[in-house]
């Protein structure tokens, strides 16, 4: 084994055999399916709580509108005045968590209607509120056209459209796609590749100063070059990533299809199990319907997703991210060897942190429009293409604007690598003094 490979695997083994990485590794997909799980669980319980809304309708017109809900009860009293702290007292008085007060005809002045509370007022109540009168305006204000049959010539002019959007395989064969899907698609891959560039950068970084400070690096440049000191480290800790990557996607998959079956949604509509459920719930039943629903939901996903090319989508995302990470994680490198101490790295820091998180911006920008000129443009510079054109891949963009973005990232890893490797030369055995941008620039050229 040559001395890079022997790096290689010193660098790959002491982080992958930590207990820190192993236990990351676990926890982070258990971490990304509660965030998506756990709040839609959260969503379909119903609070047991019921909460007393006071009415004090000066009209007479609207308190009998307001029927009692699950979270709801509405009681009508009696209030004497608008003013806000004596409608408090009101509501006090009758022991109710809010009091709606209504003191004119809400068609004369919409702002006659005036809700009160200690605390601040629940958007479920707010908006039981809001819709329970506007449907009753909106029909007192249609009859007071005195148009015959109005009610049914506004229901009947009511069109409800959803454009299908299908896409054409090369074989002819038609698909259901959706521009959803592919931005959120896309926008996990860019947020993926960001986050391990900047995850595993940083340790690259972290790794040289180490070995810098504790004078460690004098005792194995006398038997390995600095380049192949340098390379091992970069290729070592990015196979890290990458293990880190394929066991997350893993372990995803199988924790969004064990949530999935635990929610009751399938990928493949409703099956023998979900019929049964549906059946021993009643056809009609609001639990059946949405059951029944959300089977249609999952199995219209599923559909949609099997337009999408994940094998050249993951191909990629490994192509751009070893790319990406290659540039940058070599000029991590650069700054490790360059400084003594973690408050001198700021200075060179921040021109790199200023590309990624540009190509982070431009790479949500660019989610609405993938083929306009921000989005192309950035997605064939080679400090911007790793984060942006992941972007643009699930829209099914030329292969040549691929194999050309490939193509800048690559040579311009290699030349950023070959740049790096004349600074940790140089900089690798200098101590106590904190080089200037023109020191750097005469290491590159010696």
């Amino acid at each position: 084994m040559n001395k890079t490979g022997i790096v290689v695997r010193r660098e790959y083994l002491r982080r992958v055999n930590k207990k820190s990485f192993i236990i990351m590794t676990l926890l982070t997909p258990l971490l990304f399916a509660a965030l998506v799980f756990v709040p839609l669980w959260l969503s379909m319980m119903k609070s047991s709580e019921v909460y007393e809304v006071a009415i004090a309708d000066r009209t007479g017109k609207y308190a009998s509108l307001f029927e009692d809900t699950d979270n709801f009860r509405f009681v009508k009293v009696e209030s004497a005045s608008s003013d806000a702290i004596r409608a408090s007292d009101a509501a006090k008085k009758h022991d109710s968590f809010a009091l709606l007060e209504i003191t004119g005809d809400l068609l004369q002045n919409p702002h006659a209607a005036s809700l009160y509370s200690e605390k601040q007022i629940p958007q479920d109540l707010k908006r039981e509120v809001n819709q329970t009168l506007k449907q009753y305006l909106e029909n007192e204000k249609r009859a007071s056209f005195n148009i015959p049959n109005l009610d049914e010539i506004i229901e009947n002019s009511r069109v409800n459209i959803d454009i299908q959007t299908i896409k054409w395989g090369k074989d002819g064969e038609a698909k259901e796609s959706s521009s959803e899907i592919a931005s959120v698609i896309g926008f996990l891959f860019t947020f993926l590749i960001y986050m391990f560039i900047m995850m595993y950068g940083a340790m690259v970084m972290q790794g040289v100063m180490e070995e810098k400070t504790n004078r460690i690096v004098e005792v194995m440049i006398s038997s390995v070059r600095p380049f192949d000191l340098m390379m091992g480290k970069i290729i070592g800790i990015g196979l890290v990533g990458l293990t880190q990557v394929f066991i997350w996607c893993i372990l995803t998959t199988a924790l969004v299809g064990i949530g999935g079956a635990i929610l009751g949604v399938s990928g493949g509509g409703a099956g023998a199990a979900d019929m049964a459920a549906i059946q021993g719930l009643g056809a009609t039943s609001p639990a059946a319907t949405a059951l029944a629903a959300n089977n249609s939901m999952a199995a219209n996903i599923f559909t949609k997703l099997s337009s999408f090319n994940f094998v050249e989508i993951i191909l990629c995302f490994v192509l751009f991210f070893i790319g990406g990470y290659i540039s940058y994680a070599s000029l991590f490198a650069a700054i490790g060897a360059a400084i003594d101490n973690p408050e001198d790295s700021q200075q060179f820091m921040m021109p790199v942190m200023l590309f990624l998180i540009f190509a982070v911006y431009a790479g949500i920008y660019s989610v609405q429009n993938p083929d306009g000129p921000l989005a192309v443009w950035c997605s064939f510079l080679p400090f911007t293409s790793p984060i942006v054109m992941m972007v643009r891949v699930p829209y099914d963009i030329p292969f040549w604007q691929i194999s050309l973005a490939l193509v800048l990232l690559f040579a311009t890893a290699v030349l950023l690598v070959w740049i790096s490797a004349k600074i940790y030369r140089t900089g690798i055995l200098m101590y106590g003094k904190k080089p200037t941008l023109k020191e750097i620039a005469r290491w590159v050229r010696f």
